[in-house]
């Protein structure tokens, strides 16, 4: 049987060599790790269990004593203590380097300064100017701020429906008696 492709076409695509599929893919991936080909569906390290799978991974380890980023490539095998441990080690590390805040929005990524910082007065959180709102930011009393302003609009409405009954009632007063009859009939267009 040939490698791949059809009768007419036989360099076309190849199968997929997971042990399970052999699907004939026209389009097929060569897995970086094991260098065997994978249909779509077994193209990942995960999927097709490669035993190779770590040969080019990146891991970064974050220090929190000065939050420098430090990349592993290559040293997959070490453990993240010794890593850092080499790292305050080597005299690199400087406290004074720590990143800023940011905003705690999620997926902001804004740096809180001294020109951007806004208080929020209902939950006290600090927030960039972007969300310094209380529904932008989903503050945590805004629930409770929302319920008073959902009961200041329900006085509202009480108030406007009881001055338009009454100012129906004074129009009515000045206002010419009606015809109990209509004067024109009324015409329905379909």
């Amino acid at each position: 049987m040939a490698s791949g492709g059809t009768e007419a076409f036989p360099d076309l695509g190849k199968h997929c060599q997971h042990h399970h599929c052999h699907q004939l893919d026209f389009l097929p991936f060569t897995c970086q790790g094991c260098k065997l080909v994978f249909c779509l569906e077994h193209r990942s390290y995960k999927s097709h269990e490669c035993p190779k799978s770590d040969h080019n991974s990146r891991k970064v380890v974050v220090c929190e004593t000065c939050s420098m980023s430090i990349e592993t490539t290559g040293h997959v095998g070490q453990n993240e203590e010794a890593i850092l441990e080499r790292h305050h080690k080597s005299g690199n590390c400087d406290p004074s380097k720590k990143k800023k805040p940011t905003c705690p929005v999620k997926r902001c990524k804004e740096v809180l300064t001294f020109s951007n910082t806004s208080t929020c007065k209902t939950c006290h959180l600090k927030v960039c100017l972007k969300h310094r709102f209380p529904a932008v930011h989903a503050c945590s009393r805004g629930a409770s701020a929302s319920s008073s302003s959902v009961a200041n609009r329900q006085w509202n409405n009480k108030f406007l429906a009881a001055l338009t009954s009454r100012s129906e009632q004074d129009c009515a007063k000045h206002a010419a008696p009606r015809s109990t009859s209509p004067s024109t009939p009324s015409v329905k267009a379909y």
